[in-house]
């Protein structure tokens, strides 16, 4: 049985990253250190963590929202950018710490190091996630929680009561859902 997702509304909440790819051709070894040395020649960015399950989600048709904590910073705004361009609703709560970033470089398609800019959102009120989340959890039909450990998610025990009792986490009853059979 297949089914229609045109009609779901899915809250994601959760740790979001910007996912960036450099690549080009290898040819040399640096002289400063025992390293290739990469000409970059193209470059991908790409919604990581809890954006892309919100992308995944709208591929299969449904609503998505999706509820994370970014700097304020053009890596948000690119964030903000590539997912709304896909249909998710933005719901990120902007911080005075920098959006986490992974950056790959690579050469003959293979990865040859990732660099990772990150802090923890870890001691950031909350407040206006909470609130999106209160908004938005009426208007849903399920809710994900995606958790990197970054810290979106350091009070998960509160929302999960909250998408409780909103009765948005009993999936043994797909009806929730509103999934039509094609």
């Amino acid at each position: 049985m297949q089914h229609s997702f045109k009609n779901a509304h899915v809250l994601i909440i959760g740790d979001v990253m910007l996912d960036r790819y450099w690549s080009g051709h290898t040819s040399r070894i640096s002289p400063e250190a025992p390293v290739p040395v990469v000409r970059i020649n193209d470059f991908e960015e790409r919604a990581g963590g809890s954006g892309n399950v919100a992308l995944n989600i709208t591929s299969l048709g449904a609503r998505a929202s999706l509820i994370a904590f970014t700097g304020q910073d053009d890596n948000a705004r690119s964030l903000e950018k590539l997912l709304s361009e896909q249909g998710v609703n933005c719901l990120f709560q902007k911080v005075a710490v920098p959006t986490i970033t992974k950056l790959r470089v690579l050469s003959q398609h293979q990865q040859l190091i990732r660099l990772d800019f990150e802090d923890q959102f870890n001691d950031i009120p909350n407040d206006e996630a909470i609130s999106n989340f209160d908004i938005q959890l009426g208007d849903c039909n399920a809710v994900i929680f995606s958790d990197y450990g970054k810290g979106t998610l350091a009070d998960i025990q509160t929302l999960i009561k909250k998408a409780k009792k909103a009765e948005k986490t009993d999936f043994n009853r797909p009806e929730r859902l509103k999934l039509r059979s094609l």
